[in-house]
């Protein structure tokens, strides 16, 4: 089947699908439905009282109970109206909220190469906008659709009985403007989905430049960020104009069928009434009914182009719903005694049958004890600390725990035993306190908290703040400094008590002041926990219990210190350099 072929009918079956799994509330469906089915029902009764109206206006003979009945019916329309529309909206709404849930808790949980593909901002278009979509179907088509097709069929029912020759001169538009407008409905499909495409990514785009917006001002990016940002603009623009050059062709078309047929049946019915082979009260009564068929049958077109969009919107939604979550559910968890862990034979490359960035990995980590890795840039350090977290999984080759597998354990459960602080130390929008007990799926008490600050030597910082604890850090904790943001990370480790620790250059971005608070702080952190150090400055792990050097994805030497000085060339010659920098410095 071609991706972009006209929309088959069976389109319908993912849709239904979508709306089922949502389960909402039948008996709000079923109650909105019938008041919908008596406003209609109601609507085609007007008309015949009507012409009763008429035609004893006419005699000079009115009875009062047809002004009665037709009060009546305008009064129940009225009321059956607003209800269906409240409860059609509630159920709309429903089901948004019902997809959003779905989506969201299903994106949290999709593995971190779905996030390395998609931007954030293209993720985020999906459970809004096409989630907004499937909604407006829903809530201003659906029903109508539904109740239109009854009331067009009732109208023609009693048009056939008033007048049938009139009836069959107006319907014969009908199969006419199907016809003309139903290869434009396809073409609507098509645009309808380009435009959603290219609004995920004007969003995705958008996400990109506001979040990192201090990094545009800094490099003076803005006049590139708005020459993309109004390319972006003009593709919507031109897509809305191809859009509008379709609506222009359908909506006069419609207008032109409706007076023409209208005029013909003024004139027409003028004619018999004249004759007398036809009543004033049903030339009226013919007019209102076709007016109750017109409107109905337009909003069938509206109907058609919404359901066409919002197919776009289902097959994204669905797209996104039926990918592979991280494992999670009957694994065992974690055993509670410390283990080694081992890396036997692992390879891993980012894109299938790409270049390794790890080769044949076979490697100890003793439990309790430190290991550094050291080695230039590139070598595959940090995507070695990614395996260990479970964000990938290794081509070949296994990662144990103990003699397990990782991958034989609960997910939330190996990562639970493992607190990792990066050189990023990212920060959530919120306050000091909610990003030390970030994660934590259970009360933490202010004790708790203040005592992982001091460990992790933010206290005395945190007690000078207005707020204290309470204070907001900003998006991405831009109101604190990265050594405050690094010790308040340390502090969100601790407070995890995790087994195993990964600190990745955690004091590469520090200066001396700041360095050296961070540095107790580790200390602590290390203590008695299995820990993997990543360092380019040789002076943060020569007291490491085990030193591994990995260049361009192999291990190529492990030892102290003091052993690689004498038996390493690379090491040494980082040692060397290194040192040399110091002496320049001092």
């Amino acid at each position: 089947m071609k991706k972009n072929r006209d929309i088959p009918i069976d389109n319908w079956k993912p849709f239904w699908e979508l709306i089922k799994s949502t389960n909402p509330p039948k008996w709000i469906f079923v109650t909105a439905v019938i008041l919908s089915l008596i406003e209609t029902g109601v609507g085609l009764i007007v008309p015949w009282f009507t012409k009763s109206l008429v035609d004893q206006i006419a005699a000079s003979a009115i009875e009062p109970s047809i002004i009665i009945l037709l009060a009546a019916s305008f009064i129940a329309q009225t009321i059956t109206s607003g209800f269906s529309y409240y409860f059609l909206t509630y159920i709309g709404e429903y089901v948004v909220a019902a997809i959003r849930k779905k989506l969201w808790n299903q994106v949290l949980l999709l593995p971190v190469p779905f996030f390395d593909k998609h931007q954030s901002g293209e993720t985020m278009s999906r459970i809004t906008q096409d989630t907004n979509t499937v909604k407006m179907l829903i809530t201003q088509h659906l029903v109508t659709f539904l109740t239109g097709f009854i009331s067009v069929a009732g109208a023609v029912s009693i048009l056939l009985i008033i007048d049938w020759k009139m009836t069959l001169m107006m319907v014969t538009a009908v199969p006419v403007s199907i016809l003309i407008l139903w290869p434009l409905g396809q073409k609507m499909y098509k645009i309808s989905k380009a435009i959603q495409d290219e609004m995920a990514s004007f969003s995705a785009n958008l996400g990109r430049v506001l979040s990192d917006i201090r990094l545009v001002k800094a490099y003076c990016a803005e006049k590139e960020e708005q020459k993309n940002g109004e390319l972006g603009i003009f593709h919507l623009f031109q897509f809305g104009l191809k859009e509008a050059r379709i609506q222009a062709v359908i909506s006069p078309f419609m207008t032109f069928v409706m007076m023409l047929v209208l005029v013909v049946l003024i004139g027409y019915g003028g004619v018999r009434v004249a004759s007398g082979t036809l009543s004033s009260g049903s030339l009226v009564a013919i007019i209102i009914y076709m007016v109750q068929i017109v409107v109905p049958f337009s909003q069938m077109a509206a109907f058609f182009t919404s359901f066409q969009k919002a197919m776009g919107a289902t097959e994204r939604i669905q797209r996104i719903l039926s990918l592979e979550k991280e494992p999670s559910g009957s694994l065992p968890a974690v055993p509670n005694h410390k283990q080694d862990i081992h890396f036997r034979n692992v390879s891993f490359s980012y894109k299938k049958k790409g270049e390794p960035v790890l080769k044949q990995i076979t490697l100890t980590i003793p439990s309790g004890k430190t290991t550094a890795i050291v080695g230039p840039s590139g070598a595959g350090k940090t995507t070695l600390f990614a395996l260990l977290e479970r964000f990938y999984t290794p081509d070949e080759g296994e990662i144990l725990f103990g003699e397990t597998n990782i991958e034989d354990f609960d997910l939330y459960s190996w990562r639970s035993q493992i607190g990792y602080v990066s050189q990023e130390s990212p920060m959530m929008s919120g306050t000091i306190r909610d990003n030390i007990c970030y994660g934590l799926n259970r009360d933490v008490s202010d004790e708790e908290i203040e005592r992982a600050a001091k460990l992790a030597n933010a206290a005395e910082f945190i007690e000078r703040l207005p707020n204290r604890y309470l204070t907001e850090v900003g998006e991405r904790g831009i109101k604190l400094s990265g050594g405050q943001r690094q010790r308040i990370a340390i502090a969100r480790a601790l407070i995890r008590n995790p087994k195993i620790l990964l600190l990745d250059e955690a004091t590469s971005n520090l200066d001396s002041s700041s360095e050296v608070l961070v540095q107790k702080a580790l200390q602590r952190l290390m203590e008695g926990r299995t820990t993997l150090v990543i360092a380019h400055r040789l002076s943060t792990v020569v007291n490491a219990d085990q030193i591994v050097v990995l260049e361009n994805g192999t291990i190529t030497g492990i030892g102290t210190h003091s052993e690689l000085l004498q038996t390493h060339p690379l090491y040494r010659e980082l040692a060397e350099q290194q040192l040399q920098t110091i002496l320049e410095q001092r």
